[in-house]
């Protein structure tokens, strides 16, 4: 499949939702919506937003910023349903130890907020938002917060009536197609987003960086595809190896180098030894 240009992409491509919601008013009105509360002003951290993490073999787009409370947000597109509660988890968890190596005490803790916009539904149930609540098993009635809170909002809701109406507007501006995303949705943060959006496919240096962007992703795909490909062939030699099949068998049905498959195996390559032999 060819790769789509900038002017080809709309507000659910990771690099063009990052690069919208980092100018300041486009944050602030969008969690402003989401949270259904006024936020007056938001501090965005640049430097955090497109980076490589090697612990979790990819790259992260996202959106790190803070209000006037000190309250802390992670916004980040999800198109892939890939292991989000984890990435959830890991998110809250990196917000927290950042101000703990910065010398905060735990008990001074701000409030933070890990929020995914999804092109799918991550739970099945029809909603544009999702909001995961901490509680005890023992005692559900009981108050628990600990200050963390991830929220899941969804571009394939159905219940349009239960939330805010710019929130849905927004979301379904979120999961249109490229002329669909042009449409008048009667909202003024429909309406932002579309503007910034403009600007960014209009910008000379947004394009040299989208590009790069595309770069780095395809060079992280062809990485992965390689890992896969190694996880696959020591799984398929081991199972192998359980039934009794020698390294020349295995090898020549993955169509891999006999060497590669002895040195999963276990043996010398050069010996041919199979299963049980010495």
């Amino acid at each position: 499949m060819a790769k789509k240009t900038l002017q080809e992409q709309t507000i659910k491509n990771n690099f063009v939702f990052a690069a919208a919601m980092m100018e300041g008013n486009n944050s602030k009105a969008f969690l402003s919506c989401v949270l259904d509360k006024k936020i007056e002003r938001v501090i965005i951290s640049y430097e955090k937003s497109i980076v490589y993490h090697p612990e979790q073999k990819g790259i992260r787009l996202d959106v790190f910023c803070e209000d006037e409370e000190h309250t802390h947000y992670n916004v980040e597109m999800q198109v892939l349903n890939k292991k989000i509660l984890k990435r959830a988890r890991y998110y809250h968890g990196q917000i927290d130890m950042e101000m703990l190596l910065a010398g905060m005490e735990y008990e001074e803790l701000p409030d933070s907020f890990v929020i995914f916009l999804c092109d799918f539904d991550p739970f099945g149930g029809g909603k544009y938002q999702y909001t995961a609540q901490m509680k005890l098993k023992e005692l559900p009635e009981a108050e628990y917060d600990d200050g963390t809170h991830t929220i899941f909002l969804s571009t394939k809701g159905r219940n349009a009536a239960e939330v805010p109406k710019e929130l849905a507007a927004f979301l379904q501006f979120a999961g249109a197609s490229l002329e669909e995303s042009e449409a008048d949705y009667e909202s003024n943060l429909v309406r932002q987003f579309q503007n910034s959006v403009h600007k960014i496919k209009s910008d000379r240096e947004m394009r040299s960086r989208y590009m790069l962007f595309e770069e780095m992703m395809r060079d992280e795909f062809k990485a992965g595809r390689a890992e896969g490909r190694a996880d696959y062939i020591a799984e398929m030699v081991l199972q192998n190896k359980a039934k009794g099949r020698t390294v020349a068998e295995i090898a020549e049905f993955l169509n891999e180098d006999v060497s590669v498959i002895a040195a999963i195996y276990g043996v010398d390559g050069d010996s041919g030894a199979g299963a049980g032999e010495t």
